[in-house]
């Protein structure tokens, strides 16, 4: 039986009313990291409002392509072979997800691949929120030398069996998303929810100007979203507070750059940065408060730029949580 390492919330103390009814705790294993990368596995733990466990489901997937970094999660183009494809799956995987928030480690990632295979199979994903477990873990602020699944499990004494498994990760992260939770639910803490806006139609034709980077974890290039048309947006009105610091809110004027690919379609995040009262720069310099960015690694020239100024980086579920609390500016 897990131990929890948390504050415990006792049967009598009342559940916060504002919290969701149900969770489906997802890992899917895929081909790669990019967008057109394919899933080949997938499980889901389906957990109540307080974490317990109700039942799960896995399933292999035909990607109808190489396997990609097979030294990884192990599953060979033999294995996959009689596997359904995402379209035979995809009535189930959504009965598993229905009316839930879908948490995961790194959610951003999990939810593209699902949206982009749903999208692929000219269906709509039943999901409109998710929750990363690392946000959760940085809003508890728990103990974490770096926030992996497999550190994240130690803290709790969850025992991983198979690294790399979707299975296997996602009993894992649903025996560490329990105690998180209660935490979270005895010290009233908001939880880390961010919207899913499912994708509305799919391509497979490589979109004009991709560029591969750096690699990423061992799955080889990790690739940005594509081209697309540049957006003229009317001067910032605010001015520019200078960097991010760490521990305070965001400050209307500050400049904000992206870099990689979003969970939410970038003109969208961009959008919600300027409503916000931020400066959204299509560039990195000394004058930049902070850049977003899913793939710190990646070795993009705006990382690498972000790494040279002392740029602060976050990922967009940190930027999201961020942008709930803009502070006004101080002056003109």
């Amino acid at each position: 039986m897990l131990e929890d390492r948390t504050t415990a919330v006792s049967p009598g103390t009342p559940w916060p009313a504002a919290y969701p009814k149900g969770y489906a705790v997802v890992d899917v294993e895929t081909t790669g990291l990019a967008r057109d990368d394919r899933i080949i596995s997938a499980a889901v733990y389906r957990l109540d409002e307080r974490g317990e466990v109700e039942d799960h489901w896995y399933t292999l997937v035909n990607p109808e392509r190489d396997p990609g970094p097979v030294w990884i999660h192990g599953l060979t183009s033999e294995t996959l072979e009689g596997a359904p494809l995402f379209p035979d799956i995809a009535e189930e995987f959504s009965a598993r997800l229905d009316g839930r928030v879908l948490v995961a480690h790194n959610a951003v990632f999990d939810w593209q691949m699902i949206a982009r295979e749903y999208a692929r199979a000219r269906r709509e994903a039943p999901v409109r929120q998710r929750l990363c477990t690392i946000a959760l873990a940085k809003e508890l602020d728990l103990p974490l030398p770096n926030h992996k699944l497999e550190t994240l499990a130690a803290h709790y004494g969850v025992v991983q069996r198979r690294a790399h498994h979707a299975l296997d990760d996602a009993r894992v992260l649903a025996e560490a998303f329990r105690p998180s939770l209660r935490a979270a639910a005895a010290g009233n803490v908001r939880l880390p929810l961010l919207e899913c806006r499912p994708l509305t139609e799919w391509s497979d034709t490589p979109r004009i100007g991709s560029q591969a980077s750096a690699g990423h974890g061992g799955y080889g290039g990790y690739r940005p979203s594509g081209w697309r048309p540049s957006r003229k947006r009317p001067a910032c009105p605010f001015p520019n507070p200078g960097r991010y610091e760490d521990g305070r809110p965001l400050k209307q004027g500050m400049r904000v750059a992206f870099s990689g690919d979003t969970s939410i379609e970038r003109e969208l995040l961009e959008d919600r940065a300027v409503e916000a009262g931020l400066h959204v720069s299509t560039s990195i310099s000394r004058l930049t408060s902070l850049l977003v960015t899913n793939d710190p690694e990646s070795g993009t020239s705006k990382v690498l730029k972000a790494r040279q100024f002392g740029t602060p980086v976050f990922d967009e579920a940190a930027f999201g949580q961020l942008l709930r609390d803009v502070a006004p500016a101080t002056g003109k």
